[in-house]
């Protein structure tokens, strides 16, 4: 489980045999939610991943918060 921001809004990762899945966090450090978003099983890396999310997301990048990043 590695944390991440997407633009400034925090979200857990974790990669499983069939892929990743993203979630908000939840409370004392466990998972919340499930975020619903499409990752294709192609997506295999962290690297992948953060620039998958990047693209997908642009939306809410913003001056404050530009870019996708580990935080773990």
């Amino acid at each position: 489980m590695r944390e991440l921001e997407i633009f400034g809004r925090q979200f857990v990762a974790i990669r499983a045999e069939d892929g990743w899945a993203v979630y908000y966090p939840g409370a004392e450090g466990k998972r919340g939610p499930r975020f619903e978003i499409p990752i294709p099983h192609d997506v295999v890396s962290a690297e992948e991943l953060r620039r998958y999310l990047a693209d997908l997301c642009h939306e809410w990048a913003s001056p404050r918060h530009p870019d996708v990043r580990w935080r773990s």
